[in-house]
């Protein structure tokens, strides 16, 4: 089993949150990461859904998010190229010693050192889950304090601009 990225338009209404988690959990599917906000329409809602499921779990998974209200479109990133990135804020642990170590680091991996304490420093980080995987590994040596990931985004690559977004 490996982690599939599936990406849900929805109308922005009350509720479609709740009926997609409820076909997840009454089915016994796990969510691995979900990411919600507001498209290009103040209408339309992207909520991107990350799961460790098999293949045929994952058409089920599919098809039955496409028979749900209020989804418009559902786009499963098995099929086609697209980009996805996750933010990353993490405190690691410092001292006079490894505060200049952890920030070579954090330039080498572009990420932002956003808040500064005497003995911890914050981290911003984005990028794609192995970027994200071998900073955080690299961070476990000085002294993790507190990890949050917002989970993945993703949007599939074009090549050229949709005929509806010229209009």
């Amino acid at each position: 089993m490996t982690f599939h990225t599936i990406s849900v338009l929805v109308e922005n209404k009350f509720g479609v949150l709740a009926r997609v988690a409820g076909m997840f959990s009454g089915r016994g599917y796990n969510i691995r990461s979900l990411n919600v906000g507001p498209s290009h329409d103040p209408h339309i809602s992207r909520m991107t859904i990350v799961v460790k499921e098999k293949e045929n779990v994952l058409n089920q998974i599919i098809k039955q998010l496409d028979k749900l209200i209020d989804v418009i479109q559902v786009i499963d990133f098995r099929e086609g190229d697209y980009v996805d990135r996750e933010l990353v804020l993490l405190q690691v642990q410092v001292d006079r010693q490894s505060r200049a170590e952890v920030i070579e680091i954090c330039q080498l991996f572009r990420a932002k050192i956003i808040d500064v304490g005497r003995a911890v420093l914050t981290i911003e980080i984005t990028g794609n889950t192995s970027k994200i995987e071998k900073f955080t590994s690299l961070m476990e040596a000085f002294g993790i304090i507190d990890l949050t990931r917002t989970g993945r985004i993703a949007l599939p690559r074009l090549n050229h601009v949709p005929e509806e977004a010229v209009d």
